[in-house]
């Protein structure tokens, strides 16, 4: 029924549906604590009434600060990590408030992955303007967008389930961004001038883990769909 509030079982179980089957009871226990502070969270902003689509909308807000601060002298882009870490904060708790509360919707799904790929944009955006190169900016947000293309292409073709775990997936993303502008940060106040290269570094690895996740998409995906006939 839409609106009861599920416990951790319940919403384990309901999670895994909505992600190919994969338990985050079975998770590594990082995961695991992290979906669970999710899902806490959740089930209290749940219990507010909050809408998981108000979090969505939040969220994307929060990535949207993140160009607009880098760019501070100095501060700027500590600043920008501290927003990227509040959004993807935002980011798990929107899900988990919609299966917490039994409210999840085609819609919901649709606008959280919407939502997921203009934050992302939002952070490349920022490294570009911390010093990145366009072209390195460029390809990390193309074949990012090229990752999440392919699975959504393949599960329209008949994939069921998640197809694989790489090391190209969003959290991996998140993680670049964050730990990226916190040493561009950090790096800054020793010489303005390192934080370009910084970043750039960055980037660098941001592609670099985006095309070997791609590989190993597409990898699984042929498996897959050759197995399925």
């Amino acid at each position: 029924m839409v609106g009861t509030q599920l416990n951790w079982d319940q919403y384990a179980a309901a999670w895994a549906r909505l992600h190919g089957g994969f338990d985050p009871r079975a998770a590594a226990p990082v995961v695991r604590a992290w979906l669970r502070f999710a899902y806490h969270l959740g089930y209290v902003l749940g219990r507010l009434r909050v809408t998981p689509t108000a979090v969505t909308v939040a969220g994307v807000l929060l990535c949207l600060c993140v160009p607009l601060f880098a760019v501070r002298p100095v501060d700027g882009p500590l600043i920008g990590a501290l927003f990227v870490l509040v959004a993807a904060v935002a980011d798990s708790v929107d899900g988990a408030v919609a299966v917490a509360t039994n409210r999840t919707t085609r819609l919901g799904y649709v606008y959280d992955s919407l939502a997921d790929r203009l934050g992302e944009a939002a952070w490349l955006v920022a490294f570009w303007l911390v010093g990145a190169p366009g072209a390195l900016v460029a390809a990390a947000g193309g074949l990012s967008w090229l990752h999440e293309y392919v699975r959504a292409r393949a599960v329209a073709a008949g994939m069921r389930e998640i197809g694989a775990v790489t090391v190209g997936e969003r959290p991996t993303r998140v993680c670049v961004a964050l730990v990226g502008l916190l040493l561009a940060g950090l790096t800054g106040l020793i010489a303005p001038d390192l934080a370009a290269g910084t970043i750039t570094m960055a980037t660098a690895v941001w592609v670099l883990l985006a095309g070997f996740g791609l590989g190993q998409l597409l990898s699984a995906v042929r498996r897959a769909l050759l197995a399925a006939g």
